[in-house]
């Protein structure tokens, strides 16, 4: 046997993940920077700003910053919409044993591609969950990272990187035309070979693949309401022949287009008005957002569970992708969206323009639930009719009303697109916004935000108080305009006619199963004045 001796063993470096930590526990006070270390963020989502060697950074979805802690480890950050992310600490050593600069010789901050994002979300989970099975398996990811951070910095540096976004919203404004990796690289002025390669690095995928992707996912989407004929379909997403799609659907989908349309769907949704909609139809996503009120009147198992506060397409990737979906239900996001369509299409139902009945309509259709929809929404029908013939016994014409929220610092007034009972309030009870309201903008912008000693500067007939923080500063804030003479002099106020509801977590829901209970509080609070 041959021993290595000083004259054979080459010199090589090795990077050695220490430490992963969320940036939420690296903002506290429990983080220290270690000088033996260098660093890697990666942020997920949110918005801040970096102090690191009297250097600023403004970082937000998509950033990664590099440093080596010996240069200078001061690290404060000033979140300014909450972050998400993750800070790695790694150690270089070398066969010699001494230390080498990682990635980040100096500081630097660049924008990675949502592959980076994903795969620090993969290094995460396996972090927090380490498997027995594959005990390899936080190095090998943390290897993969690496090579893709340093192939990605390498290629921002390189002039040819900017038409890649112009590229790829190219494909997908025209995925259904014939287009071929020679048309995109001669529209990249680049050659075809540097184009794949570039455009595989950037994306995660080949430009066929991609392509494909798109066609798929758009036949999916129409899949999802009607079964046309092949033929046509295929024409409509950019293939000539139904055989084809067909073909290519399998191959993506793992079952025939009919098949696809015919089968009862695996669901995942992320947000909480969406889930309820699917609950009032006698069924449970696969993954779904459940707000605190959600949760409070149905039990829900933590596998089925996602966050709402952390929906970050990075950190729940992993946990979408192992339900196998065949429809994500979103509201409209075109990030998420483009970041999730390798799993499944995405249907994304637009915020603000359509009400929540249309949108509980079109989830009913998805999920073939049409019978049950119109049933459910002909008793709300109802019951709105039974509440409307008691209001006119006892209040005759409605006049105005306004629906605030209170949070710590500031007072919020809702439009019905908005929901927080106002939808009720608007659209099914006859009430009106009163005009100081609508001369603020609230029905372009569905919300308006202020001050609380502001509240009595928009009187109305009827002022819902929805919720009311219990912190100390809020209180004696609250207290102070309701002893106020502005406050005291409203119509309202001397009438009796200002309701403190303080159910934040009911009224934050805007869906089938909010509206009803919202429905019950209003009324509760309306009849019983008189």
């Amino acid at each position: 046997m041959t021993y290595p001796t000083s004259e054979n063993v080459s010199t090589h470096t090795f990077y050695m993940p220490v430490s992963l930590i969320t940036l939420e526990e690296a903002i506290g006070s429990s983080f220290e920077v270690s000088a033996e270390l260098s660093y890697i963020v990666i942020v997920w989502g949110g918005k801040g700003i970096v102090s690191l060697n009297e250097q600023q950074y403004v970082i937000s979805q998509g950033s990664v910053l590099l440093w080596d802690a010996p240069q200078g480890g001061e690290w404060t950050c000033t979140p300014h919409v909450p972050l998400q992310g993750i800070l790695i600490g790694y150690r270089i050593l070398t066969t010699e044993g001494s230390k080498q600069g990682g990635l980040g010789s100096k500081d630097s901050l660049y924008h990675c591609s949502s592959e980076i994002i994903r795969l620090s979300g993969k290094l995460e989970s396996a972090w927090k969950q380490p498997s027995k099975r594959e005990p390899f398996r936080i190095q090998q990811l943390f290897i993969e990272l690496l090579v893709r951070l340093y192939d990605e910095r390498e290629g921002q540096s390189q002039p040819t990187s900017p038409w890649m976004e112009q590229v790829i919203h190219y494909i997908d404004a025209h995925f259904h035309e014939d287009l071929t990796r020679e048309q995109m690289s001669e529209l990249a002025q680049v050659s075809p070979e540097h184009f794949s390669r570039t455009f595989r690095m950037y994306t995660g995928q080949t430009f066929s693949a991609y392509l494909a992707m798109l066609r798929i996912r758009s036949a999916q989407q129409r899949l999802l309401y009607e079964m046309p004929k092949l033929e046509s379909l295929a024409q409509e997403v950019g293939y000539k022949e139904g055989t084809y799609l067909s073909r290519k659907f399998k191959q993506l989908v793992g079952v025939s287009p009919t098949a696809y349309h015919q089968k009862q769907k695996r669901v995942v949704v992320l947000n909480n008005n969406h889930t309820a909609c699917l609950l009032a139809l006698g069924i449970t996503p696969e993954l779904g957002v459940y707000s605190a009120w959600m949760e409070s009147i149905n039990a829900v198992n933590p596998s089925q569970k996602l966050y709402e506060s952390g929906i970050n397409t990075s950190a729940i990737y992993e946990a979408i992708a192992s339900t196998q979906p065949d429809v994500i239900i979103d509201y409209y996001n075109v990030n998420r969206s483009k970041e999730l369509l390798p799993l499944a299409p995405v249907l994304g139902l637009p915020f603000m323009n359509i009400s929540w009945k249309e949108q509980f309509r079109l989830i009913a259709d998805v999920v073939e639930r049409q019978q049950q929809v119109g049933e459910w929404l002909a008793y709300y029908d109802a019951q709105i009719w039974t509440f409307n013939q008691k209001l006119d016994e006892q209040l005759g014409k409605r006049g105005t009303a306004v629906v605030w929220e209170i949070g710590t610092s500031s007072a919020y007034s809702f439009h019905s697109s908005h929901g927080r009972g106002s939808q009720i309030l608007y659209e099914d009870i006859g009430f009106r916004p009163p005009a100081s309201l609508l001369e603020h903008g609230i029905e372009q912008w569905g919300y308006i935000e202020k001050e609380i000693e502001a509240i009595a500067d928009y009187p109305a007939d009827h002022i819902f108080i929805t919720g009311i923080p219990s912190n100390p500063g809020t209180m004696k804030r609250m207290d102070s305009l309701f002893k106020s003479e502005s406050w005291l002099k409203m119509a309202a106020v001397r009438e009796k006619r200002v309701y403190i509801i303080d159910e934040p977590d009911l009224f934050y829901g805007y869906d089938p199963l909010s509206s009803q209970a919202q429905l019950y509080e209003l009324m509760k609070v309306l009849i019983s004045q008189k």
